[in-house]
């Protein structure tokens, strides 16, 4: 393997090869693709009638105002979209990158004292005020989405404050974690030789299972509080579910997802012997203990499937794949030249290079995730169905649809790219749902609930 990749780094490392113009024709074309997608889902939601399985349960004021909020975000994620599109070509032909790294290396000679000089020191100044940058840039787009879009229909609970707060947290997280992350990658590389990716796959297996046994510890914590669910119907009703399927239930919580948003959704986390799940308090609040339990049936399907060990293991497989290919391209000297470094060809930068470079191959990749999820939420669906929960997870699914002013229905091209999860009427058709849920509905008056990516 190591040969095939030597030998492509040598096809690849060819002198005056245009990349900045391959990498900013990639980074146009999927901006087109994606546009001309958006444009094909936008003609769904003009339309003014509910699909027709919908039609008994969601009133024409629900299915108006759902169509209106995904217009809204259509638009805003054009908009959102174009300006990210001028930031990334604004960064390519105006040699942003080297402008950047030449600035911090003048600050870490002026500034730092010699024992923190080298290439390692040097990349974390600069991804440090790189950081700044994006996120100063992405300041205007998350405000508009959180206190403009998300206010305007009823989702958003944060406070300036709150908002401010949160994106500083999430600062220091990054200098607190990302650091040490960043020099121990570093390290790898240089002392590695040819054969690093194989390290750095290691590394990174190390570092999701550090990440899943931390988190709640020390990082969700500093976010939101973590409640022991109550004594009640629902409690007994999850403890039963898991008991019944042998799931090594260790703790039950309820999180004040409320503090920020209407968002709404249930997960589990931890190590294999021992699973933790949280219910945001969003969730219990709009539905019945059954319908609850209903959708933990479906996560736990995931579980009981073994699809979280399956993605886990694709998810690795991945990983050492973007290594490996990271490896024909770590000594590309006309691809770091291309971008406007001709003296130094720092090894980070090489990967940001690289990552945009890898592209096409990205989109690729989503696509195929995007059709192995939906097919297991249709397992997990079936999973639930088994159990005996086919009506109260049919009625969770439309009453989330409905509180959520989630999509009704939607282009199949953008789904299939866009979507890890199947739409509403795929999954009440696969459920073999026929008759209506009268209780699913909620009043013109009731406030929404807007599900997470993740929920079911």
């Amino acid at each position: 393997m190591l040969s095939l990749l030597q030998t492509l780094a040598r096809f690849l490392d060819r002198p005056h090869f245009p990349w900045k113009t391959v990498v900013a024709g990639f980074s146009l074309g999927q901006f087109i693709l994606e546009g001309l997608l958006s444009t094909r889902q936008y003609k769904v939601l003009q339309r003014t009638k509910a699909p027709k399985v919908l039609e008994g349960e969601v009133s024409q004021k629900v299915f108006d105002e759902s169509q209106a909020y995904g217009r809204a975000k259509a638009k805003f994620g054009f908009v959102s979209g174009l300006y990210g599109q001028i930031q990334n070509l604004a960064f390519i032909y105006y040699d942003l990158l080297p402008k950047l790294w030449g600035i911090t290396g003048i600050w870490l000679v002026r500034y730092f004292p010699q024992q923190f000089q080298g290439e390692i020191s040097h990349t974390l100044v600069f991804f440090f005020v790189f950081n700044i940058i994006t996120t100063v840039l992405s300041l205007p787009v998350s405000y508009y989405s959180t206190f403009v879009l998300e206010e305007k229909f009823g989702f958003n609970k944060q406070t300036v404050k709150l908002w401010v707060t949160d994106m500083l947290k999430g600062q220091l997280l990054g200098i607190v974690l990302g650091c040490p992350i960043i020099s121990a990658v570093l390290k790898i590389v240089q002392v590695s030789g040819s054969e690093f990716f194989y390290y750095l796959w290691l590394f990174g297996i190390f570092l999701q299972i550090f990440a899943i046994t931390i988190y709640p510890i020390a990082i969700l914590p500093l976010f939101n509080k973590l409640s022991p669910l109550e004594p009640g119907p629902l409690k007994t009703g999850v403890e039963g579910l898991a008991k019944r399927l042998k799931f090594p239930l260790h703790e039950l919580y309820v999180i004040d997802g409320s503090k920020r948003s209407a968002h709404s959704n249930a997960y589990f986390y931890g190590l294999p012997w021992k699973k933790h799940i949280v219910i945001y308090d969003t969730l219990i609040d709009k539905s019945e203990p059954e319908e609850v339990v209903a959708v933990l049936s479906h996560e736990l399907g995931h579980w009981s499937l073994s699809h979280t060990t399956k993605l886990f293991g694709i998810a690795q497989f991945h990983m050492f794949y973007i290594f490996a290919l990271f490896s024909a391209f770590v000594n590309n000297k006309s691809l770091y030249e291309s971008f406007g470094f001709h003296k130094e060809y720092p090894i980070m930068i090489g990967f940001l290079l690289f990552s945009d470079a890898l592209a096409p191959m990205d989109a690729i990749v989503k696509l195929l995730m995007n059709i192995l999820s939906r097919k297991f939420e249709f397992e997990a669906d079936t999973f639930a169905s088994k159990l005996g929960y086919t009506k109260e997870l049919a009625r969770s699914l439309l009453k989330l649809q409905i509180q959520n002013l989630s999509t009704m229905d939607a282009d199949w091209m953008y789904a299939s790219y866009h979507y890890s999860h199947p739409i509403l009427t795929e999954r009440l058709g696969a459920l073999g749902w026929k008759g209506k849920v009268g209780d699913a509905k909620v009043e013109d008056d009731d406030k929404p609930v807007k599900a997470s990516d993740r929920e079911l």
